[in-house]
């Protein structure tokens, strides 16, 4: 009997050892990323083919770009790929990111039902898009959740010269609430509908609402022509400068936090770079539709 279990415990002793040399040897990295990568689709078609050429695999956490941001200041991933640029350009000099790799881009449009009350149709300027439908009251929906979309939305407000009022209200996303602070136009919670909620539901809420949403065009074009059930809602105002909406991966520091993947971290963002990363980027299309344009691509 002694030497039964003598031989029991040396089995799964040598079980233990191959299944824990076979975990050190995988390559897995943590990553907080916009929404709309997600969303897009683009992250289904990334991934697996990062997998095949360097056996790194990644957990994505997709949120909002600040509060991505905001894990990679905590150590909580080893790597941020978000669209806003400002920000990101801080998190590096503040010594949180190793260096901003610039990815890929797409745009920003302003949608709205195809009855379009606020008569923004054609335009090419945003600011004026957006003050036209805050002088005809018509329903706006903001993501307002600290994202890289909302980010852009009030930078665009501001650009309108409206007085424009500060709020910090608590929303709750996957169960845990966070404060966040943002401008508006007057008219919260009457004809501007501040959600706290990812691209994807702002798109089905502003749809149920028939109501104007800012969006990124890679988003719009998965929703509006990807699904069984396709979203209503139109472009009307696109092709200003101000609409540009570029994407950067930035390893985390190990300097800040010593226990990231660096090294997985930095093959990963200089994969997304390489001629084999763009490719993809460039090739993934959605009914013909280009969703995203890569900006390392020689």
């Amino acid at each position: 009997m002694k030497g039964l279990n003598l031989k029991i415990i040396l089995i799964i002793l040598t079980l233990s050892f191959f299944s824990n040399n076979g975990l050190a040897g995988e390559k897995i990295i943590k990553m907080s990323t916009t929404t709309s990568t997600q969303a897009s689709g683009l992250l289904n078609i990334l991934l697996p083919e990062l997998q095949k050429d360097t056996g790194i695999k990644v957990k994505v956490i997709a949120k909002g770009t600040g509060a991505a941001i905001r894990d990679g200041m905590d150590g909580n991933v080893d790597v941020i790929f978000v669209h806003a640029k400002a920000r990101e350009n801080r998190f590096v000099q503040q010594g949180y990111g190793v260096k901003r790799y610039a990815v890929m881009h797409n745009d920003f449009v302003i949608l709205g039902p195809q009855n379009d009350p606020a008569a923004i149709k054609g335009l090419t300027d945003a600011a004026e898009a957006l003050n036209k439908i805050a002088a005809a009251q018509s329903g706006f929906v903001s993501r307002g959740d600290d994202s890289g979309t909302h980010t852009k939305e009030q930078a665009l407000w501001e650009a309108t010269g409206l007085p424009l009022e500060k709020k910090t209200q608590t929303i709750v996303k996957k169960g845990k609430k966070k404060e966040v602070s943002f401008v508006h136009p007057p008219g919260l919670g009457q004809w501007y509908l501040s959600i706290g909620q990812g691209m994807g539901k702002a798109l089905t809420f502003a749809d149920e609402k028939q109501a104007y949403v800012l969006a990124d065009r890679g988003t719009y074009i998965k929703y509006k022509f990807g699904r069984d059930v396709p979203i209503d809602l139109v472009v009307l105002c696109e092709g200003d400068a101000a609409l540009a909406n570029p994407y950067g991966v930035i390893p985390i520091s190990p300097k800040k936090h010593p226990h990231v993947k660096y090294d997985d971290a930095r093959a990963f963002a200089e994969w997304l770079v390489s001629a084999r990363g763009q490719t993809v980027i460039n090739n993934y299309r959605l009914l013909g539709k280009q969703l995203f344009y890569p900006d390392a691509l020689k």
